[in-house]
């Protein structure tokens, strides 16, 4: 630490100082209308704002000698992806997990169900969503409305011609992957904050839509009693069906990993990434820029069709006030949080971003500044996310050698601001 550093981290307290000075110090007794100073919250505010500072320096300069370290040893496999590969690890991992996650709904409260359920739909949200901006490095702010589509056609099919949940499950991916067609035809031409403008226009149309056609959506009333999915014809108890439904988003989420595991390594999802790096290179080799970005809309409006339908017959009820903008930014948090292009990232990202406010609710009103401090810590010394994306590279062993040997380094989008 330098003399330097020190010096603005006085800089700093004084000025945290200055700036609550009239909150923090000054305080007015209307009864017996005299001014009481409290100085000792000034050296309180000044000895943290300082410590703090200080913290913070230390913690950037040790990130900072850390990123040189990385620089100069470039092919060092981070120790997360060093422990998922590591069979030692993994096999008892896995087989602890999946006992845990089948126990669970047997051991925990309907409360506990209900927001583990909630938070595996975030999961299958936020691996349809990682397809087309972690894969595809399309910026979607409108995600949420592929989300509101498939809930609806749930409960208009519904209620119009009784349709239940196993028909309508594939109507819904049906619904959401057309939209996305929709809305990707008019973005070709887009790239960066112009896309996510338009795509963030997209969402708020379709909400609006929803609000106020009263005709076709119940308009703000929404749409009550919606059936929750069937067994059989076996009726289930509000206890049982909660479980039942558990089981179905573990199935759902199941599939979407495997699915999109296949798709990122496919000839499709490496089309994504040479679109996500270089969109001019793209082209030059070959690749259908078209074709690739209505494939990476589509696929990804596909699985937020289908959560829609399983979120309205989750709750039983649905309004446009449950598609609101914030749902699309909470759905890209996880993706950033967790690691563009990551699928174990996601879902670690999903659970944290979904389950932490929701245990800090013993801190009240402080849970959401807690929430806010993780989250902005997070992106300064993780920015790549929790566990960054992995692209396997080859090379020749030596000369002579015809195997090709594969190895695996950390490739992490970098943000793009191109316009077209």
């Amino acid at each position: 630490m330098k003399i330097q550093d020190i010096k603005e981290s006085f800089f700093i307290a004084a000025w945290f100082i200055l700036l609550t000075f009239p909150i923090m110090v000054i305080q007015v007794n209307p009864i017996e209308n005299i001014i009481e100073w409290r100085w000792w919250n000034l050296i309180l505010v000044g000895a943290g704002s300082f410590m703090l500072s200080f913290v913070w320096r230390y913690l950037m300069n040790r990130k900072a000698g850390q990123k040189r370290k990385e620089s100069e040893d470039a092919e060092d496999i981070p120790l997360t992806q060093r422990l998922l590969r590591n069979p030692r690890f993994f096999v008892p991992a896995l087989i602890v997990l999946g006992v845990f996650v089948f126990a669970f709904p047997f051991l925990f409260s309907a409360y506990q169900i209900n927001i583990m359920t909630t938070a595996l739909i975030y999961v299958v949200l936020g691996l349809g969503l990682n397809i087309v901006v972690g894969l595809a490095g399309l910026l979607d702010l409108g995600y949420v409305a592929f989300y509101a589509v498939g809930a609806y056609s749930y409960a208009l099919l519904n209620h119009h011609f009784g349709l239940g949940f196993w028909t309508v499950l594939p109507v819904g991916a049906f619904m959401g992957a057309m939209f996305g067609v929709l809305l990707g035809f008019p973005v070709l031409r887009l790239r960066g904050d112009y896309l996510a403008i338009v795509t963030l226009g997209f969402g708020e149309i379709i909400r609006l839509i929803l609000e106020n056609w009263n005709a076709f959506s119940f308009g703000p009333s929404g749409i009550a009693n919606i059936p929750r999915p069937g067994f059989f014809g076996v009726d289930f108890s509000l206890e049982a069906s909660s479980r039942y439904l558990y089981f179905l988003m573990i199935a759902m989420a199941l599939f979407t990993i495997f699915v999109v595991n296949r798709l990122q390594n496919s000839r499709i999802g490496r089309a994504w990434i040479a679109l996500r790096e270089d969109e001019i290179a793209c082209q030059a080799m070959g690749i259908d820029k078209t074709k690739t970005k209505l494939t990476a809309f589509a696929l990804g409006a596909t699985w937020a069709g289908m959560v829609g339908v399983m979120f309205a017959a989750k709750t039983t009820f649905i309004n446009p006030a449950s598609f609101t903008f914030l749902e699309s930014a909470i759905i890209l948090s996880i993706v950033v949080l967790g690691g563009m292009g990551s699928i174990v990232g996601v879902i670690i990202g999903a659970l944290v971003l979904i389950l932490l406010p929701e245990y800090l609710r013993a801190f009240s009103e402080y849970r959401m500044l807690l929430f806010g401090a993780i989250m902005v810590i997070m992106m300064v010394f993780r920015p790549q996310g929790i566990i960054s994306g992995v692209r396997r590279t080859y090379q020749f062993k030596g000369k002579g050698d015809k195997a090709v040997k594969t190895r695996e380094t950390v490739k992490q989008p970098a943000p793009t601001t191109d316009h077209s």
